[in-house]
This record gives structure tokens, C-alpha cells and sequence, in this order.
């Protein structure tokens, strides 16, 4: 079992947390991105477009998951780094009652506007009825899709990282085998593949939720101790909000795309679309990761007042995102073509139309993950209003660039619209961040070496 302690630096503190998260989320991505493999090869382009129409829709659920989870979350950490386990793990009991209330909820949503939200995109023909099976699976087990976004980032936050990785893996390979049955041997398309993910979720559910129920647990619960706060569950919802609004605005921005992309191009189009998708995710997720293993030592320095120790945290965080998207975005725009091949069963135009789609959509994707981490570290130190103008601000500055490049350059102005608007959002917030932590620095005395609060090696 891990500690916050004073033996430690701040370096292994930062790796202690973010290797665990960091591979965590990189298993997620990966079992997607094999999931969009076996999709693209036994189905192809309508496959991969019908997925990517579905998307938008199922990405509520997992939305509302990571609100919890990370409003959850925070409000656990920085308690216990106040000093007080009794409220952290009343925050941690209402979590989990916002996951099932949520997950309910989310289901009924899911069976009332699924269609619309299909329609709306442009989907039609084969496309719309792969989307379809797609998304009907969701509408009986997406309680266990948002509980499995979340239980991960609750277990983080408890000082658990090791086995909150090894129960992302655990649905990690559920899924991909599940995976190879019900798409390769049992050709069930679409609706396979979407049923191995919710089988995957449901065991990844049941374990987590077990976990805090035994003595390996921080804040172990019992049923007694099974209590609900509205007042730390309102909260972890504004703490946690700005995560689903950037998840939400992830949703909205895909369903744009698509729209588009059937608009001047075709269901090919947005195949390639879904493609690069799957690429983006390999940064996507490692810049998450990066940022939930940030989370929970800054919400503990934010308690205990070591503004200092929060600087060094980020100053690192920012590191890894600017360098480790570079270095994707290049070799992404060296071998389009070979990355491409993986999810396109020798289909010559899916190929074309992706590697056309890498070299101008993936143009400044290291700056999406530093505004993930700048969205993150506002929810950190308790300031959700920022977290969520952040992630508003991500969505309001592409609208226009939606809007007037399509018209301007037809489908590449749809693929340059993000880039775009990631250089001029992070000419926004970069500042800000910066600014903010100077400001956090000069107000609060830095810590003495032996208050700088760090984790024991023993997990």
C-alpha cells in the first residue's frame, strides 16, 4: 500500500504516478485501436464509419464516468491531504452512488435520442444500421461503460495506481479476445464488437467496486459506511464537470467532422476520419494518462499547501506532453501510409483519403494534450470554473474554424479546422496556467524539504 510521505522527490513522485496511468490509458487506447483493426479488416470503411457515427453517442457515457471519477477523485485526495479520511471517504461513497444514479440515466437518454443523433451526423444506408447495432448494446450495459471510466481514476486517487493499471489491462485483453470471437469467428460486426466492450467494462466494474470493499483499500467501505452526501456529490460534479465538458465537446466535434466529411466527401471519408481517430488516440491517451497521474499529487500539495511541489509537478507534466506529441506527430507524417494499411483491408482510397487526413488534421496535436493537462491541474487545485472554461473555451474556439475552412478549401479545411484552433486556444491558456501557478507560488511560502509531500516506495 502506497502513502503520501516526505522521503521522496518530486521526479518519483511524478513517475510513481504517471507510469502506472500513462500505461493504463495506453492499454485502453490500444485495445480501441485493435478493436478498429479487426473492424476495418472483417468489415471495412462502412464498419469504420458506422463506429465513428456511434461514437459521439456512446463518448456521454464515458463522459459522465469521467466527471465522476475525476471529481470524485480530486475531492478524495485533496481530503486526505487536509488531514481528514473520514470526509474523503464519504466523498469516495457518494461517487459511487452518482455512478449508478448517472448509468440509469444514461441509459434511458441513450434509448430516447440515439437515433436523432445518428440522423443528425448524416448517417444513412449500411452505415446508420452498423451504427445502430452499435449503439443498442450501450443502451442496456452503459452503467457499466460509465463505471468502468471512473472506478480506474476513484482506485488512483486511493493510492492504488498498480491496480488500477492492472484492472484497465484485465478489460484491456477481455476485450480484444472478445473481440476476435464475436467479430472474426462469429461475424456479428458491429454488434460484437460493442459487446465485447461491455462485457470487458462489466468485469472491470464488478473488481473495482470490490476493491473498496476489502482491507487493500485506503478508504475501506461497508455497507454501513455506503452513505451518500449531496454535498460532496454536487462538489465532485462541479470539480468533474469541466472533464465532461471536454469529453461532450470531443463528442460534439466528432459529430461535426462527420457531418462534414459526409457533406464533402463520403462514409469513405469519414472511415479515414475514424482511422486517424484511432491514431490520435495513441497521444490522446498518453497525454490522460500524463494528467490523471498529475491529479492526484497536486490535489494532495494543494491541501497541504506546497505550492511550490505543485510548480515542479507541472513544470514536468508539460514536459511530457509538448515532447511525446511531437515525436507521435512526427512519425505519424513519416509513415502514413503503413499505419494506414493496418485498418484498411487494401482499400487504396480509405488509404489516400487517411494519409491526406494525418498530414493536415495531426498538424499541432502536441498542443491538444497540454490543454488537457491545463484543464486537469484547474480541477486539481479546487478551481473548477477555470477547468471548465478550459474545456468550453476548446470547443467555442473551433466552432468558427469549422465553419469558415470548409468553405474556404472544402474537405482539407475540415481537416485543418482542429489544428487551427489548437495553436490559438493554447495561445490562451498557456498563460493562464503559468500565471496562476506563479501567482499560487508567491501566496503560499514554499515547503520546507521535509513537508514536501511524496509517496513510499512499498505499493
Amino acid at each position: 500500500m502506497t502513502h503520501f510521505d516526505s522521503s521522496a522527490s518530486i521526479e518519483r513522485t511524478f513517475w510513481r504516478y504517471a507510469i502506472p496511468s500513462i500505461a493504463a490509458m495506453l492499454i485502453n487506447g490500444l485495445y480501441q485501436i485493435i478493436d478498429g483493426i479487426f473492424v476495418g479488416n472483417y468489415i471495412g470503411a462502412d464498419g469504420l464509419a458506422g463506429v465513428n457515427m456511434a461514437w459521439p453517442v456512446v463518448c456521454i457515457i464515458a463522459a459522465l464516468g469521467l466527471m465522476v471519477g475525476m471529481g470524485s477523485g480530486s475531492l478524495m485526495s485533496m481530503n486526505k491531504g487536509e488531514g481528514d479520511p473520514v470526509t474523503a471517504k464519504a466523498a469516495l461513497s457518494s461517487g459511487l452512488w452518482l455512478l449508478l444514479s448517472l448509468g440509469l440515466i444514461s441509459m434511458g437518454l441513450l434509448m430516447a435520442f440515439g437515433t436523432p443523433l445518428l440522423l443528425a451526423q448524416g448517417a444513412q444506408g449500411n452505415t446508420l444500421a452498423l451504427a445502430h447495432d452499435y449503439i443498442d448494446v450501450f443502451v442496456y450495459g452503459g452503467i457499466f461503460s460509465l463505471a468502468a471510466t471512473a472506478l480506474p481514476l476513484l482506485i488512483r486517487n486511493d493510492e492504488s495506481p498498480t491496480f488500477a493499471t492492472i484492472l484497465m489491462i484485465v478489460g484491456a485483453v477481455t476485450n480484444i479476445v472478445l473481440d476476435y470471437v464475436f467479430i472474426a469467428l462469429l461475424d456479428w460486426a458491429l454488434y460484437g464488437a460493442a459487446l465485447a466492450t461491455v462485457i470487458a467494462q462489466a468485469i472491470v466494474t464488478l473488481l473495482g467496486i470490490g476493491y473498496f470493499f476489502t482491507r487493500y483499500s485506503n478508504l475501506t467501505l461497508s455497507l454501513p459506511t455506503l452513505t451518500f452526501d449531496f454535498g460532496l456529490a454536487a462538489k465532485a460534479i462541479a470539480l468533474g464537470s469541466s472533464c465532461l465538458v471536454m469529453y461532450l465537446y470531443t463528442s460534439f466535434v466528432i459529430a461535426i467532422h462527420n457531418k462534414l466529411m459526409m457533406d464533402y466527401g463520403s462514409a469513405t471519408t469519414v472511415g479515414a476520419y475514424a482511422i486517424i481517430g484511432y491514431l490520435m488516440m495513441i497521444y490522446y491517451f498518453l497525454a490522460q494518462g500524463i494528467a490523471e497521474g498529475v491529479q492526484p499529487p497536486v490535489s494532495y500539495y494543494f491541501g497541504a499547501k506546497q505550492a511550490d511541489n505543485i510548480r515542479k509537478m507541472m513544470v514536468l507534466g508539460t514536459k511530457m506532453v509538448i515532447a511525446s506529441g511531437v515525436v507521435i506527430t512526427v512519425l505519424l507524417n513519416a509513415f502514413p501510409v503503413w499505419v494506414t494499411e493496418f485498418f484498411s483491408n487494401n482499400d487504396a482510397e480509405l488509404v489516400l483519403q487517411t494519409k491526406n487526413g494525418i498530414h493536415l488534421h495531426l498538424l499541432a496535436m502536441y498542443l491538444d494534450g497540454f490543454i488537457v493537462l491545463a484543464s486537469v491541474y484547474f480541477m486539481a487545485v479546487n478551481q473548477g470554473g477555470k477547468a471548465l472554461a478550459v474545456s468550453a473555451g476548446n470547443m467555442l474556439v473551433q466552432l468558427p474554424f469549422l465553419y469558415v475552412m470548409p468553405k474556404w478549401l472544402g474537405l482539407d479545411g475540415v481537416w485543418l479546422a482542429v489544428p487551427l484552433s489548437n495553436i490559438a486556444l493554447f495561445v490562451i491558456v498557456a498563460p493562464l496556467v503559468w500565471w496562476d501557478i506563479k501567482q499560487r507560488c508567491h501566496s503560499i511560502a514554499p515547503s520546507t524539504p521535509s513537508m514536501t509531500g511524496k509517496l513510499a516506495t512499498a505499493d
